[in-house]
């Protein structure tokens, strides 16, 4: 395994509200061979410039450079490839080191607009009101419209026991609300269970580094209860760790690929399932929504892909590219995105998610009940 996958551990954001990139970033370890294509003209204009502009006084090298850096990264037109500067890189960094402490929820970009895919049960943000869709129109006073993911991410996560106000628009309401959160520190499980009749109910609200231990003992118990199916609830599951993502699908899969990562030279690194994990063959269903994002499509398109899982609900969010974090020369950082998920099929993740094998247009404990009725009528 190459290292930039060995470091993807780290991406337990969906927590924090670190940097909200979900599963897949990655710390950049060195420059990459680049075409000189066209950095012939920048250099030529760079040289005009400095010649010629009339007010020398107000050339700074250091800030003309980072303009030119951002303007490329805006050319790509891709939300999750983002310009740092020197002080927004180290704070990263230090998200990306586990220091989790924010409002708890997951954003991303959808149809150019910051929304929120989930925020964590018992979270500060899910005290507050905050919903999966909701919308976010500004920050402390500030409009999102012209922020990068990055840059409204870093403004709404901070220290423990500090606010921030976010403009909300709900869904199916015109007039936005204004929210004020209190950040704490993160600390909730993220495998929750219960007996249903015969059928074992697992639910998965993010990806974290314990997540594939705290299915253990459950998976232990749906034993001795004599289960006779599963069902997996990822609605508005944003993802997390993908190393936690591939041990839950060890746990259903007894061999094969989870995951195919594409990069820009058409490799491709797969990622195979644990052999040492348990697994059960029970009869499994798996709910899905559009808020279901990153590394809980990898889960379901995998299943799905084996004929493991039975998937239910709505096309899944559609968050399947890996993203590796690199440090330039002046301090400030270069967050790019290097990769795709393909499912061990290869079907695209990024901008297409996963298609259930029924659409459902129920929603909470109705979409449950379904999942156990199909579960029985199908012993």
């Amino acid at each position: 395994m190459s290292k930039v996958l060995k470091i993807m551990v780290i991406a337990l954001l969906v927590v924090s509200l670190a940097l909200s990139f979900g599963t897949g970033c990655a710390l950049g370890t060195g420059t990459p061979p680049s075409s000189s294509q066209g950095l012939d003209i920048v250099e030529e204009a760079w040289n005009i410039i400095f010649q010629d502009y009339v007010d020398k006084d107000r050339l700074d090298a250091s800030q003309l450079s980072q303009a030119a850096i951002k303007g490329m990264v805006e050319a790509l037109d891709d939300p999750y490839t983002v310009y740092l500067d020197a002080e927004t890189y180290q704070l990263s960094v230090s998200s990306l080191e586990g220091k989790f402490e924010g409002i708890g929820a997951e954003v991303a970009v959808k149809d150019n607009q910051l929304v929120i895919i989930a925020p964590i049960a018992d979270s500060p943000a899910d005290r507050a009101g905050i919903r999966a869709g909701d919308k976010i129109l500004g920050i402390d006073g500030k409009p999102t419209s012209e922020m990068s993911l990055v840059e409204a991410v870093l403004l709404i996560r901070g220290p423990k026991g500090t606010s921030v106000r976010l403009l909300i628009l709900h869904q199916d309401e015109t007039e936005p609300e204004e929210i004020e959160i209190v950040r704490a520190e993160i600390e909730l499980t993220s495998v929750r269970f219960e007996m249903r009749q015969d059928i074992a109910y697992i639910n998965i609200t993010h990806f974290s580094e314990d997540t594939g231990e705290e299915l253990s003992p459950v998976l232990d118990s749906i034993t001795a209860e004599a289960a006779t199916g599963i069902i997996l609830d990822l609605r508005s599951n944003p993802g997390g760790v993908l190393t936690a993502v591939v041990d839950v699908a060890s746990h259903f899969l007894e061999e094969g690929v989870v995951v195919d990562i594409v990069d820009n030279q058409g490799s491709h690194t797969v990622i195979t399932v644990n052999d040492e994990r348990a697994t059960t063959d029970l009869p499994l269903v798996v709910l899905v929504d559009s808020y279901s994002a990153s590394g809980s499509e990898v889960l379901a398109g995998a299943l799905q892909d084996y004929g493991q899982a039975t998937i239910a609900g709505t096309r899944t969010f559609g968050k399947g590219s890996v993203n590796v974090l690199h440090q330039l020369g002046d301090g400030s950082g270069l967050y790019i995105t290097t990769g795709r998920w393909l499912t061990p099929s290869g079907h695209l993740i990024e901008g297409e998610g996963i298609c259930p094998d029924y659409e459902l247009e129920l929603e909470g404990e109705d979409a449950i009940q379904w999942a156990m009725d199909y579960l029985k009528s199908n012993k």
